[in-house]
């Protein structure tokens, strides 16, 4: 996928990816990952995800990184903040407080910019690259990111025959493959969405679809 593929998602405001409320798995399984804390996280291709506000008003610094200039600035106006912007290269970051959102290419990270981050949270992420590009995905990720650090990651897998991605269909096997080696895998939820469901319903999901949450330790 090219990264016009993306601005031209968020130019025409094709974003039904975007939850637009706090994610209940990341209320629900947050606290088992980070425990008290208020460690540094990571969230990889955040689009505007109100999950950022929910992580930040609980005291963890936070970077994002998103391709789309348009999703960062909806960020900080939807929720009426004021953010400092400094251009530069590879990325523009916007700054509120210790809330930042760096906009530009995912795999231009280096491991020096996420030496402090002990989090990561992943809702839209792997599920936004078609199989193709997972690997590569992963790959960097366990790169950039320093050891011990730990991740929420958070998948759907459906019947692709009935839905074109994104959100990509992402099955619990793929995940172990693509994280085995590099990761402790700790697969603690697996619960079916109803094809009743709104987002099912919305997207043609006769068969419904499958929601996985996992928490991984990067070994």
């Amino acid at each position: 996928m090219e990264h016009e593929f993306w601005h031209e998602r968020w130019a025409k405001d094709q974003t039904g990816f975007h939850e637009g409320t706090v994610n209940q798995y990341l209320h629900d399984h947050w606290p088992e990952l980070a425990g008290n804390g208020t460690d540094a996280v990571f969230v990889p291709l955040c689009g505007k995800a109100h999950d950022m506000w929910w992580l930040h008003d609980r005291g963890h610094p936070i970077i994002g990184v998103e391709l789309s200039e348009i999703a960062c600035k909806d960020f900080f106006e939807e929720a009426r903040e004021k953010a400092s912007v400094h251009p530069g290269e590879p990325f523009t970051t916007f700054r509120h407080d210790d809330l930042q959102i760096w906009c530009g290419d995912y795999f231009q990270l280096v491991p020096d910019d996420l030496k402090h981050i002990r989090l990561v949270y992943d809702r839209a992420a792997l599920i936004a690259l078609p199989p193709e590009m997972r690997k590569g995905y992963v790959d960097h990720l366990t790169a950039i990111i320093p050891d011990d650090t730990r991740i929420l990651l958070i998948t759907l897998d459906y019947d692709s025959s009935e839905m074109q991605g994104p959100p990509f269909n992402v099955t619990d096997d793929e995940v172990f493959r693509l994280y085995g080696e590099d990761y402790e895998i700790n697969h603690v939820l697996k619960r079916d969405m109803a094809r009743d469901n709104p987002f099912a319903k919305r997207r043609g999901l006769r068969n419904g679809a499958t929601e996985s949450v996992f928490t991984l330790v990067k070994k």
